[in-house]
């Protein structure tokens, strides 16, 4: 059978995010093939053309990290109706130089979770286009708007009862598109 491996993007720096908590609960969702890995982010240096022909080595190791992925996972809050800059200057690091994006053609999943009720509606919307522009083919339905309540997440940190149906199922879509487009 073959291994699914998973590279996961947490739009997220804080220790206690319920990003990264959501991003560690859904892989527990997956089948026995897919696993999952939370890259790091928060070392790479501020995106600058200048630097494309000598890439920082935080920068070397992402892109080696994407594209040794068969798919991502995008998971990630909403700073002021839109993706945080750390995303952002993530996915600019690993699309460049011009020609040599890692991102190009890996299947993705978008979802992120906030306290607000409309959830990281527009963050999801702005990475979409991003994503769109990169050739990331992404999981269009269902669209995972989570909000952060009590009871989001169980005591021993999964998907607690009353959202695991339709995480549950959110997954498995996921899963599909990935064995569907992967390369």
């Amino acid at each position: 059978m073959p291994q699914f491996h998973i590279a996961v993007i947490v739009g997220s720096l804080r220790q206690d995010s319920f990003n990264k908590k959501l991003a560690t609960a859904l892989a527990r969702l997956a089948p026995a093939d897919f696993t999952f890995t939370q890259v790091q982010i928060g070392d790479l240096p501020l995106y600058n053309q200048d630097d494309d022909t000598h890439q920082a080595a935080s920068v070397v190791r992402l892109k080696s990290e994407i594209k040794a992925a068969q798919g991502l996972l995008f998971v990630t809050p909403e700073y002021n109706r839109s993706m945080p800059g750390v995303l952002k200057n993530a996915i600019d690091n690993a699309s460049r130089p011009y020609g040599d994006s890692a991102w190009s053609g890996k299947p993705a999943g978008v979802l992120g979770v906030s306290v607000g009720a409309i959830g990281t509606a527009m963050a999801q919307q702005h990475l979409r286009n991003v994503l769109a522009y990169l050739n990331v083919p992404t999981l269009g339905q269902p669209e995972a708007f989570i909000q952060a309540k009590d009871d989001l997440f169980n005591p021993d940190g999964g998907i607690g009862e009353g959202s695991r149906k339709f995480m549950q199922s959110w997954m498995d879509l996921y899963v599909a598109w990935v064995r569907k487009h992967a390369a």
